[in-house]
């Protein structure tokens, strides 16, 4: 273009203006050999590549028969509490990614009242949540109802309880139940729940007056109200062994299964929320010994290879309290007077 401008009669300093660059530019790449690149490329290695021994020891412990179906986020924690370290989580994800190993095996979708006032807890049984799902029957039409009560600070289910009707006796029954079994006194427990008639029938009101465990309310139609209740419903529905195609055949086949679902959550499941120990764990106080268990295994993990942690290493700590339904005001009010001390 520079050309067919000289040639027509245009300097060749306005022609290169209008493209960009300059003068001396143009000049360089008229020299023999101007247009090649002649600046040295060097490749450098980061220190903290995993080799290829070990990413392949990565790959072989994702796909044994223990870990093979669970993602990086519950393998590293697993692989902590045998003491053993291989690489980190977001590593883990990189090489699965890379050996298009990593997929989504979930079939989840994309997805004026007063808020309840806010509860605290910082041990177990203090603030409880329960809620009724259905369990879909081989009956179009008919379904069993599941009742479930779950401690909001370790996320156990400590009464659970499945009937052919939604009656408030029902969950009076499971209710003193759970206490029972959970040794709860008098005036030490709140019990949230959502407005369906078995929450605020008489005889569920009543029970909690003579338990003295203080009743709280979600707005109606907020089920985030009640986020714990509804979380736990989720994992139920997509557990992998919920017949959701065959459905139940009868209300024993109902309780028989959520029994196994009841010791696999309590015992088995490693709760995300929880830093990956089971709620059971969370609820006696086990949790503490294994997430400092796990914190030693990364430290002497940073100790053998320095280099591979730019800052500290995985933070295993829980929030210490946990807040149904907190308020925001307050909450975004406290985090700027914190900020402001320090």
């Amino acid at each position: 273009m520079i050309n067919e401008a000289s040639i027509a009669g245009a300097r060749k300093e306005k022609a290169c203006e209008i493209l960009s660059i300059s003068l001396r530019t143009l000049e360089r790449w008229e020299k023999e050999g101007g247009l090649v690149d002649h600046r040295q490329h060097v490749e450098r290695v980061p220190a903290n590549k995993l080799s290829e021994e070990e990413r392949a020891m990565v790959l072989e412990t994702a796909n044994n028969k223990t870990y093979r179906n669970l993602p990086p986020s519950k393998i590293v924690p697993m692989l902590a509490d045998e003491g053993k370290y291989l690489a980190s989580e977001s590593s883990m994800y990189r090489i699965l990614r890379a050996h298009d190993q990593l997929k989504n095996r979930g079939n989840t979708r994309p997805h004026r009242h007063h808020k309840p006032k806010a509860f605290e807890a910082w041990a177990s049984n203090q603030v409880w949540t329960w809620d009724i799902t259905y369990m879909p029957s081989q009956v179009r039409g008919v379904y069993f109802y599941l009742y479930v009560i779950v401690d909001i600070y370790s996320r156990k289910i400590v009464g659970w309880s499945i009937h052919d009707v939604e009656l408030s006796e029902n969950a009076a029954a499971l209710m003193r139940q759970a206490c029972l079994d959970e040794k709860v006194s008098q005036d030490q427990l709140v019990l949230h729940s959502d407005n369906g008639s078995p929450m605020k029938g008489v005889s569920m009101l009543t029970m909690l007056q003579e338990l003295g465990v203080m009743p709280s309310f979600s707005r109606p139609s907020v089920s985030d109200d009640n986020p714990y209740s509804e979380a736990l419903f989720k994992t139920l529905k997509y557990h992998p062994t919920f017949p959701r195609w065959s459905k139940f055949a009868d209300i024993t086949a109902a309780r028989h299964w959520s029994e196994r679902f009841v010791d696999w959550y309590n015992k088995a499941h490693l709760h995300s929320a929880l830093k990956f120990v089971t709620p059971h764990q969370r609820h006696v106080g086990e949790d503490k010994i294994i997430r400092k268990n796990r914190k030693k295994v990364y430290e002497l993990a940073k100790e053998k290879n320095p280099e591979r942690w730019s800052k500290n290493t995985r933070n295993w700590d829980i929030a210490e309290v946990v807040t149904l339904n907190p308020d925001r005001k307050n909450k975004t009010k406290k985090t700027e007077e914190e900020l402001m001390a320090s």
